[in-house]
């Protein structure tokens, strides 16, 4: 009998052997995608070198199974735990320990686990003899599951498996019920593609998911609807700004607290019963409105519509709660308080994010039919006020809509959720700020963390430059807020293509044919430029926008022509006073605490004051420093290559001097260096000693990091561990150093005067 000294040998050999005998088309790393040691069918399998207390390993066991009913996986009916060295598997069935199965655990599944005790196996099986091999083979041939009940642990993930499962399917497919006029019921109340895996919920409505509803759109209703959750703390925090809205109403009027896009209503959740006497509340989902009216109906002022009828659902949807919509404006339960003198409107909102170009719409070829909201009756009035791309932002049709059409005196107010863009950049709005407070936007089930400011605005008029925020993260582990201090949210006025980019036509420029990706490589789409050629031009660099949502693709940095001509020709005669526009690019890269995304952006509001210190020569160190950043960080994309019209592009901006003297060499020359300077440049030297070495390396070749990196650093899988490995660890620790070395240095060198010149702001 072979001995191991490694587990994963011991694992290997197993399913070398087992494999051909169950199913030889099973893929290892399928079986083993759950972060567990495998699932064959309906077996979850543990292997340790020695066995020395079964209970622990069992509950190590449970707490991946539980771990898979989170996912909305099924749940194997089997646990088969293995000693490689004793060659023995003892068997448990899954379904004794349901209830473990079915409770939430923290922290590595295999520590911890000593003190569980569970029942005897129900059998020992030792493949070293034949007859058991045999029942093992029968075993792991097995499709059984244990079934598990849904709860508000489990049924995102359950969600997420029915979308997949049943692509065309809807919310009410999976979560309909019998209650209210729509009877549809759902896979979990009656399971059908699911019946073999969990049991009927038998909740009556859904309000036991309200948190969660959200989640639990199907993946285009997600996108089209955005999302409406609030965290708890947050909506209870910002119930001190609708508190100061109230305190603002005039003495004898009536208030209105109206919540056009409410979701389930957590928002409102802690208000008192009087204030909640005050609230018009509504949402287009119809499995929210349903949750909505059983929560908060009997508390509110009104709900939209008031009552379900035959008629309310409509596709999934509420007919007469687009908030987006004539009707709605025109609703006559709202307008008889807008139009009321004597009543105060507050308006107190989390408005919903939609965006309908992204690749779920694509692939289900359903992008234009889910921007309808597009041609609504309030985006279209919107375009006839709001120019530019404020328009394109689900959003923003609710704030403009907001102080359009509901806010009429100076002591009504509008409380509201939203990225700061909406009054930083794109100047949507110009009224008096009365406070507000930043928030997290990791908390608002999503996965980025990023700067949500909430807003309490007035209705009057005013010119504010800047503003100041409470920020507040959230301790998820002990529930409670913490606090980040203040932060200034400043407007801008410029972004980098109206003042930065060089837009100046040469007669010596030819047409060329070389168009590149954003990856630098030559790439044949259908382009949107005409390729210039001409001695003078280094590259070719775009920054769009002004803020850092997906910044590597808004930044890029290449040889020649970017086919969709978002930026401009890099000239020899200016291009160091361009590269500040590349560096500010990068912020959000090395500055990734949620205050900075969405509250920093790129401006080109100092370009008279550093176009002036640039021509005295003020800035000269300063731009040597960007060149040193830029051809050491890793964005820059430029590469060196022949191109399919024969014509060889070198990579000027790159410290590669193998081949002669480039561009950056030739002018780095002048920066006065420091010992990080010394230090970063010592570590390039160390990179390229070791690109050279490389297998892959062409000495015709002028190489910059990002070359290095994507076409030198290669690596495979080891086919024993299963972990990467890489060809030359040591050029691949030398690019790991420079990159930390090149953050530093861009943090305390560049980063403050993009500030003083209002690159970043």
């Amino acid at each position: 009998m072979d001995r191991y000294i490694l587990e994963r040998d011991g694992q290997l050999d197993f399913y070398k052997v087992f494999l051909p005998r169950v199913n030889p088309s099973l893929d290892i790393d399928d079986i083993l995608s759950d972060n567990n040691d495998g699932v064959i069918n309906g077996n979850l399998l543990e292997f340790k070198l020695h066995v020395t207390d079964l209970n622990s390993v069992l509950f190590q066991c449970i707490k991946y199974l539980s771990a898979l009913r989170v996912k909305g996986k099924p749940v194997p009916a089997n646990i088969l735990i293995i000693d490689v060295n004793a060659a023995t598997i003892w068997l448990y069935r899954s379904a004794l320990y349901l209830a473990d199965i079915e409770k939430l655990y923290s922290g590595g599944a295999s520590k911890d686990n000593s003190g569980f005790i569970g029942g005897n196996a129900e059998k020992v099986l030792h493949y070293d003899k034949p007859l058991d091999v045999e029942n093992i083979v029968a075993l792991l041939k097995e499709n059984n599951f244990t079934k598990i009940h849904i709860d508000e642990n489990c049924i995102v993930g359950w969600a997420t498996s029915f979308y997949k499962a049943v692509p065309t399917a809807r919310k009410e497919d999976f979560l309909g019920d019998d209650t209210g006029k729509h009877k549809t019921i759902g896979e979990i109340r009656k399971p059908v593609h699911f019946a073999q895996y969990i049991y009927p919920y038998t909740g009556q409505t859904n309000v036991k998911f309200n948190y969660l509803m959200d989640k639990l759109n199907d993946t285009l209703q997600k996108k089209n609807l955005g999302a409406f959750y609030t965290h708890q703390l947050y909506a209870e925090k910002s119930l001190e700004l609708v508190r100061a809205a109230i305190a603002r109403v005039p003495a004898g009027y009536d208030y209105i607290i109206l919540d056009r896009c409410a979701g389930t209503g957590n928002l409102e959740a802690g208000l008192t019963d009087d204030e909640l006497s005050h609230c018009i509340v509504s949402t287009v989902e119809y499995y929210e409105y349903k949750v909505l009216q059983e929560l908060l109906g009997a508390k509110i002022r009104h709900i939209i519509p008031p009552i379900e009828t035959a008629e309310t659902f409509n596709a999934g949807l509420v007919t007469g709660a687009d908030a987006l919509s004539k009707e709605y404006i025109e609703n006559p339960i709202i307008r008889q308080y807008i139009d009321n003198p004597k009543c105060t409107v507050i308006l107190f909102e989390n408005p919903p994010y939609a965006e309908t170009t992204s690749i779920e719409h694509q692939k289900k070829g359903v992008g234009s039919k889910s921007s309808s909201w597009k041609q609504s009756y309030v985006v279209s009035e919107m375009k006839k006020e709001v120019k530019g791309t404020a328009s394109n932002d689900l959003g923003n049709a609710f704030i403009w809509s907001g102080f359009k059409y509901y806010l009429r005196q100076p002591t009504d107010s509008y409380i509201v959720y939203s990225p700061a863009k909406y009054w930083k950049a794109q100047h949507l709005i110009d009224r008096k700020f009365l406070g507000g407070f930043a928030f997290n936007r990791r908390h608002f089930h999503t996965n980025i963390d990023a700067c949500i400011m909430v807003a309490l605005w007035s209705n009057k008029d005013a010119n504010i430059e800047k503003i100041q925020l409470q920020a507040f993260d959230i301790d998820e582990k002990n529930g409670v807020l913490i606090c980040d201090g203040n932060l200034p949210v400043t407007r801008i006025y410029s972004n980098f293509s109206q003042k930065y980019y060089d837009k100046r036509l040469f007669q010596d420029d030819v047409d060329g044919t070389v168009t590149l990706g954003f990856d630098g490589k030559e790439c044949v789409p259908k382009n949107r430029i005409v390729p210039k050629l001409n001695d003078n031009i280094l590259g070719y660099m775009t920054i769009d926008t002004s803020g850092f949502d997906n910044p590597d693709i808004h930044s890029s940095l290449i040889t020649a022509a970017l086919y969709n001509a978002h930026g401009f020709f890099l000239r020899k005669d200016n291009y160091l006073e361009k590269l500040p526009m590349f560096c500010a690019s990068r912020y959000i890269t090395y500055n990734r605490a949620w205050t900075e995304r969405a509250r920093i952006m790129k401006s080109a509001d100092g370009a008279d004051r550093f176009n002036a210190d640039v021509a005295n020569g003020k800035l000269a160190q300063f731009l040597l420093k960007c060149l040193l950043f830029t051809c050491t960080e890793m964005q820059n994309h430029m590469r060196t290559f022949t191109g399919s019209d024969g014509r060889f592009y070198r990579n000027e901006l790159c410290l590669d001097g193998t081949n002669g003297e480039t561009i950056a060499l030739r002018d780095i020359k002048r920066l006065a260096l420091d010992d990080k300077e010394k230090a970063i440049l010592k570590q390039w030297e160390t990179v390229l000693g070791w690109a050279k070495e490389t297998e892959n390396y062409n000495p015709d070749l002028t190489y910059g990091v990002y070359q290095i990196f994507a076409e030198l650093d290669t690596s495979h899988v080891d086919e024993t561990t299963g972990d990467t490995v890489w060809d030359n660890v040591e050029l691949h620790t030398s690019l790991a150093g420079l990159k930390t070395l090149v953050k530093d240095y861009y943090n305390s060198e560049i980063v403050p005067v993009l500030f003083e010149y209002e690159f970043l702001k």
